[in-house]
């Protein structure tokens, strides 16, 4: 009965040290408080908080003005540590809602995210890209592996679906 109670504590804390590592690693820990961010950012996550991204992407070596549809529901956005920002977001045809945490800097008024060689949950790794945002706009570059090519749409204020 006594070894029962030592195997469920070691259990416990080990199960308890593991939580902490993976979220660690995902860098899924709390949420700065907006209160505490400068305006510029607080200002992003009203832009994009239930917004959607609609546009377009390319595919690099093909010459396609237009590329296939793209989307990205956005179902919250918010800052978790110097210059790491979560999308809680559903990706394109994928359909599966994951948090994407993303290394995002502000250049005067326009954030810019810069992912390079990240992993996606249920996507893999080896994401790279380089989004802009600009007004209802967005724009960037993308690329997984040997494939690439260009992002750009529109910002669709309160467009997210479930």
């Amino acid at each position: 009965m006594k070894m029962g109670r030592v195997v469920l504590i070691v259990f416990c804390i080990a199960l308890a040290f593991g939580a902490g590592w993976l979220l660690g690693m995902t860098r899924m820990g709390a949420a700065v408080d907006p209160v505490d961010l400068p305006e510029v950012e607080r200002q992003f996550i009203d832009k994009m908080n239930g917004a959607a991204l609609v546009g377009h992407f390319t595919l690099r070596g093909r010459d396609v003005r237009e590329g296939p549809p793209d989307r990205y529901d956005i179902y919250g956005v918010e800052k978790v540590g110097e210059d790491l920002w979560r999308f809680n977001s559903k990706i394109g045809e994928v359909g599966i809602t994951v948090p994407v945490v993303v290394r995002m800097r502000f250049v005067d008024d326009t954030p810019l995210i810069v992912m390079t060689d990240a992993g996606l949950p249920g996507m893999g790794e080896g994401f790279s890209a380089r989004v802009v945002f600009h007004e209802d706009q967005y724009a960037g570059t993308w690329g997984h592996g040997p494939r690439g090519g260009l992002m750009f749409g529109r910002i669709e204020r309160g467009g997210a679906v479930r």
